[in-house]
């Protein structure tokens, strides 16, 4: 038993240190799914117009390039998917054009929300 905690453990530690920290201080839409998907390419936009890929500061001009290079950098290129955290309220056409990007990098594309309240 003892040595099962151990991988356990270890896999906890692992997963723990490959993972990319991202915090997210602002408000997300609300959604009923309860799936967590992974990602590990962030796009985070504000209503401000700020957009960060994996937390450098972008344009929507440089988007698709700041994306690419993102990708090249990461260790897991064949299953990269690009996490969208859009504030409440930014404009749907920029969170359009993130997932026309994406896909046109062929690479998945996710929308980050919160747990509807009530």
């Amino acid at each position: 038993m003892s040595s099962l905690t151990d991988i356990i453990f270890l896999l906890l530690i692992f997963f723990m240190l490959t993972s990319n920290a991202v915090q997210i201080t602002i408000p997300l839409p609300e959604s009923d799914s309860k799936t967590v998907a992974p990602g590990n390419l962030p796009v985070m936009m504000t209503l401000d117009g700020t957009v960060k890929v994996a937390g450098v500061t972008s344009s929507m001009d440089r988007l698709e390039r700041d994306i690419a290079l993102a990708v090249r950098k990461t260790d897991n290129k064949e299953h990269a998917t690009v996490t969208i955290i859009s504030e409440v309220g930014v404009p749907w056409e920029q969170v359009h054009q993130v997932m026309e990007i994406a896909s046109g990098l062929r690479l998945k594309a996710i929308i980050a929300t919160q747990p509807r309240k009530g």
